[in-house]
């Protein structure tokens, strides 16, 4: 029989029965205002259909997990704060954690961890854990731990094997800021973040980098995963009544490489962009998978192979109302950062190069202003079907 009193505070809402919703958020530096420009207007939507000025995604979304930037997201959304809130914070924190380092320093990384650290532990708490009596809904935060050289993803699913509070190891208490610290510790941007599991154990001891050097800079289809798969422990129930899953992306941009005409032009260009191939290529992948296995009902054009997978029948989308048998419900919302894509969201004054590297601090409000442009022309919650008033 399960257990529920180790939910504490947060049984009553998981002990009910019925659909779930699932929020998925990408890494992208501080593009990651442009994933809060988006949510702003997700926020809003559904404040305006509740009639309540007070509603926050955590209440409508029973798990959310991000990666890198989207762990800072996620993180905060999961412990009740408003989009309004978090946007403010990106703004303060931003410049600070952003700050190269004296060019002696900089052969470690280009940014210092103080300041990112001490803004963390101001707006989450010294003190606060995964435990369920810190969190509003589950959270799930995607690192990487350099030491066994494994993506290492950290969900506060109380049931799951290393959340048993009898375990030295337990992942509940680990504070919640030096996991998100772990999950946005970009190589060359900032330095690795050590956590102890267990202080009396050295082997329980590790180093982490940045989540976005796994998989899942996209966790929308291992979120997806870890909420189904029996071996998780919570065993959700698949379907397209039953699962629903909204993943925001930071904008994709691309980097054109080596030409045929001189194969060895770019090299230098594309080993400093690397990170961000990375990030690009792991996102796809993740959001390709979430558009084959599940139902697409809302999405950028992912190539012209396959455009953008919504089912259509006669030119239009299938109707909801029309169960295809998929394993969920599913929309994407991101931007694409070249010339051509910001002219389609509105924002044909801004320049691709001011808005695509993980740092551009300088051009925060431009960011800002693709957020809103994607949630403008892609954010609609009426996609969402029957999880709106489930």
């Amino acid at each position: 029989m399960a257990d529920w009193d180790l939910w504490g505070p947060l049984a009553p809402r998981y002990q009910r029965s019925g659909p779930r919703r699932l929020l998925a958020l990408d890494g992208g530096g501080i593009r990651g205002l442009l994933t809060l420009g988006v949510l702003a207007s997700l926020e809003r939507q559904l404040q305006e259909r509740r009639g309540d000025p007070s509603y926050r995604l955590c209440q409508f979304f029973d798990a959310i997990a991000g990666t890198s930037t989207g762990a800072i997201i996620a993180a905060g959304l999961a412990r009740g704060m408003s989009v309004a809130r978090l946007l403010s914070f990106y703004k303060e924190f931003g410049v600070e954690a952003f700050t190269r380092r004296s060019i002696f320093e900089r052969w470690k990384s280009l940014y210092e961890n103080g300041a990112l650290q001490k803004k963390l532990q101001a707006e989450f708490g010294a003190n606060t854990t995964l435990e369920p009596e810190h969190l509003q809904c589950l959270l799930l935060v995607v690192t990487r731990n350099a030491t066994t050289d494994s993506a290492w993803p950290i969900f506060s699913n109380p049931w799951s094997k290393y959340n048993q509070r009898d375990r030295k190891d337990c992942n509940l208490r680990i504070p919640l800021w030096q996991i998100v610290r772990a999950s946005t510790a970009a190589p060359v941007y900032f330095p690795p973040e050590t956590i102890a599991w267990d202080k009396d154990d050295a082997s329980k001891q590790f180093v982490f980098v940045d989540g976005g050097t796994t998989a899942y800079n996209n966790p929308a289809f291992l979120l997806y995963r870890m909420v189904t798969e029996p071996a998780y422990k919570l065993e959700w129930p698949k379907g397209e009544r039953n699962l629903l899953i909204v993943s925001v992306g930071t904008g994709t941009a691309p980097v054109l490489g080596q030409s045929i005409a001189d194969p060895e032009q770019n090299l230098a260009a594309a080993a400093k962009q690397t990170l961000g191939a990375l990030m690009n290529q792991a996102a796809f992948d993740q959001d390709l998978s979430c558009r084959t296995v599940g139902r697409c009902v809302a999405g950028p054009w992912l190539d012209n192979e396959v455009g953008d997978l919504v089912p259509r029948a006669d030119g239009e989308p299938v109707p909801l109302s029309q169960d295809l048998g998929r394993a969920f419900l599913y929309a994407r919302y991101d931007a694409t950062l070249t010339k051509k894509g910001l002219d389609a969201i509105d924002c044909a004054d801004i320049n691709p190069d001011d808005v695509s590297l993980l740092d551009s601090v300088a051009h925060m409000a431009a960011l800002e202003r693709v957020g809103g442009g994607v949630a403008a022309r892609q954010v609609d919650i009426s996609a969402f079907g029957p999880f709106l008033d489930a």
